[in-house]
């Protein structure tokens, strides 16, 4: 009948990012073959977002909008060779609370305070060999180099808002 998306349930996502290797957690509101992809997600400062993009198949659009529920995040998009071309910050006390990357956009997301929370909207259905194109000349996730890199680009942002 609905789904409710209140603080019992951000909390809950949050601990779970909290105790995650990855120092993320997502909960999904859709099913994965839901064309219309709806998600919470929790990231804690520290987690890596391998820069990546979304392209679809022709009649499918590779955007995704996300909403800064909670706390604020460091955005930053890159051209085809992995250089910064735009940087901003995004939280949900500020003057920018969400954006949308536009299909083909390289992007990563860096938490900057605890308990961060997006909800994400795109087109699905979800295709976990698809979804996402990784630029190759970022460390994969889970790596030494990885880790430096986010303390690198958290280092490029001031206080949260």
């Amino acid at each position: 009948m609905f789904k409710r998306l209140d603080q019992n349930l951000i909390d809950t996502v949050a601990q779970q990012a909290s105790s995650s290797d990855r120092l993320r957690q997502s909960y999904n509101f859709h099913a994965l073959d839901e064309k219309v992809q709806r998600s919470l997600i929790c990231l804690q400062p520290g987690t890596y977002v391998r820069p990546h993009r979304h392209k679809r198949e022709i009649g499918h659009n590779g955007f995704e909008l996300c909403l800064i529920l909670q706390g604020a995040v460091g955005m930053l998009l890159f051209n085809d060779q992995g250089a910064i071309i735009h940087q901003e910050q995004i939280s949900a006390d500020g003057t920018t609370s969400g954006i949308e990357f536009l299909e083909g956009t390289y992007h990563t997301l860096i938490a900057l305070v605890p308990n961060t929370v997006i909800f994400e909207v795109k087109e699905g259905p979800y295709d976990s060999t698809t979804d996402k194109e990784f630029l190759s000349c970022f460390p994969l996730e889970g790596t030494i180099a990885a880790e430096k890199l986010v303390q690198t680009w958290h280092s490029y942002f001031v206080s949260p808002i």
